[in-house]
């Protein structure tokens, strides 16, 4: 029931994830079963279950007022059956604060972990980074921002399969006593881990170029990040047409222009990395995709999910914070 275009595209999408994957899934949709079978319609198969759950969760709803007001919602029942076994993973497109607040409620945090995190996908000219946290923790300590580069490392061996994928931390400049208080303190703890292969700070510039693979910072910053690539793919386009106008330029040119944007605008989307981010730090398996998400980024999504738990990435992460204790 989360999403923009819920549940019309997030049923499509599951649709299209059970006919893809390449071993057989079982899906399960929650959210009120007789609006789910309506949208259903006569495309039901044995592959997709609905599972009723009459309470929503609404966008725009205090997160923490609405995990407790609601205890029969469709993300309080997703993550049940998670606990339970019942799924393997959980993911909605749903309110993030709510989810974020209700997997801690019910899942729990991973032994030693203080703030899970979200981590999101950027574009590079080497491929992709991951940044982290991008809005789950507006505000943190150095120890957080530590663990985030613990699971976040952890992930980018599972996402990109590196090794030893390199760890920045983003700051205002690359020297050591660069940053506000929350960046030094967070240098001194990175340089001293032994499980991060940190490569010291980096600045705002060196994301795009592939300063690190894996780029910590707190929620806030990580917000403003995300949001900022988000508007070049809308924002770049126009300033051209612009300067093509200004300079008389023959439009025709634009056409190349489109295609060219085209490709670049599908790295910075989601869907392109597999539809969503996973929850970093909860007792259990859970995505959290971007409000705006199509059936195309949760097919992606539940086929990532699926990965995700099948390959252990929570005993991966576990494993990780372990060694750094």
């Amino acid at each position: 029931m989360g999403g923009d275009d819920a549940p019309s595209v997030v049923i499509e999408g599951a649709l299209r994830a059970a006919r893809s994957a390449a071993e057989p899934l079982s899906i399960q949709l929650f959210g009120p079963e007789v609006e789910l079978l309506a949208a259903l319609g006569n495309r039901a198969t044995s592959a997709v279950e609905i599972v009723d759950a009459p309470q929503v969760i609404g966008m725009a709803e205090s997160p923490v007022a609405a995990v407790r007001a609601k205890p029969r919602s469709s993300i309080h029942h997703g993550l049940q059956a998670n606990l339970a076994g019942r799924a393997d993973a959980f993911l909605s497109a749903g309110n993030t604060g709510a989810i974020v607040a209700a997997a801690q409620f019910i899942l729990g945090r991973l032994p030693g972990v203080v703030r899970p995190s979200i981590p999101s996908y950027y574009p590079t000219v080497k491929g992709v980074c991951l940044v982290l946290d991008v809005g789950s923790n507006m505000d943190s300590k150095p120890e957080h921002l530590l663990q985030f580069a613990q699971m976040g490392s952890a992930y980018a061996r599972f996402l990109l399969d590196l090794k030893e994928p390199a760890v920045g931390l983003l700051s205002v400049g690359e020297e050591p006593g660069k940053g506000n208080e929350l960046v030094k303190g967070a240098y001194d703890l990175f340089r001293a881990a032994p499980n991060i292969r940190f490569v010291g700070n980096m600045e705002g510039r060196d994301i795009m170029h592939h300063g690190a693979d894996v780029v910590v910072c707190d929620g806030f910053v990580g917000n403003v990040v995300l949001k900022l690539g988000e508007s070049v793919m809308t924002a770049v386009p126009e300033l051209i047409r612009q300067e093509m106008v200004a300079k008389g330029l023959d439009m025709k040119y634009m056409d190349a222009f489109r295609q060219v944007f085209g490709g670049l605008k599908r790295r910075f989307n989601p869907e392109y990395y597999g539809g969503g981010s996973p929850l970093l730090g909860v007792d259990g398996t859970v995505f959290i995709l971007h409000g705006s998400s199509q059936a195309r980024a949760v097919e992606r999504c539940i086929l990532m999910a699926a990965r995700a738990a099948t390959t252990q990435l929570k005993a991966a992460i576990s494993s990780a914070l372990k060694k750094a204790a």
